[in-house]
């Protein structure tokens, strides 16, 4: 477990710079055999880019260091659960397992809602860790979607 703290630690650093530039705050580390491999912070307003999610900006440069599209035995820490998009990326790129902090009761696809990861026809399972740092997640959100409705 501390070792899953040192990385959701990290995410929400990351976190913080999204929220900095007023972004939605969520961070994601990727990590292979204990070294860091790709990290991101979402990007979506100021890169003009839908896709530019934490989970995908962290696998994108995952799979630059690797050399590789295909990530098996990595470990994705994120600070939110992840949405479709990010599930269907981690699917393709096929992640060992999500570390996520908080659930996202609007979006979230790993359990929250459409729970992806459920279903018998896709061609690769992740393991899912749900729960580390959670109030430190949940907070980084509440207190950013607070000031935004104050300001």
């Amino acid at each position: 477990m501390q070792e899953h703290e040192k990385w959701m630690n990290q995410a929400l650093q990351l976190a913080q710079q999204a929220g900095d530039q007023d972004e939605v705050p969520v961070g994601a580390v990727l990590v292979e055999a204990g070294e860091l491999i790709g990290s991101g912070f979402n990007q979506v307003i100021g890169a003009s880019d839908p896709t530019a999610h934490a989970e995908i900006i962290a696998l994108r440069a995952g799979s630059q260091f690797r050399q590789n599209y295909r990530l098996p035995g990595t470990v994705l820490y994120v600070t939110i659960e992840p949405c479709t998009m990010c599930f269907g990326a981690l699917i393709h790129a096929r992640v060992q397992t999500v570390v996520f902090g908080a659930r996202e009761p609007r979006a979230g696809a790993l359990l929250s809602n459409q729970s992806e990861s459920g279903q018998q026809h896709l061609n690769h399972s992740i393991e899912i860790v749900e729960g580390v740092l959670e109030q430190e997640c949940r907070d980084i959100m509440l207190n950013f979607f607070k000031s935004r409705r104050q300001g």
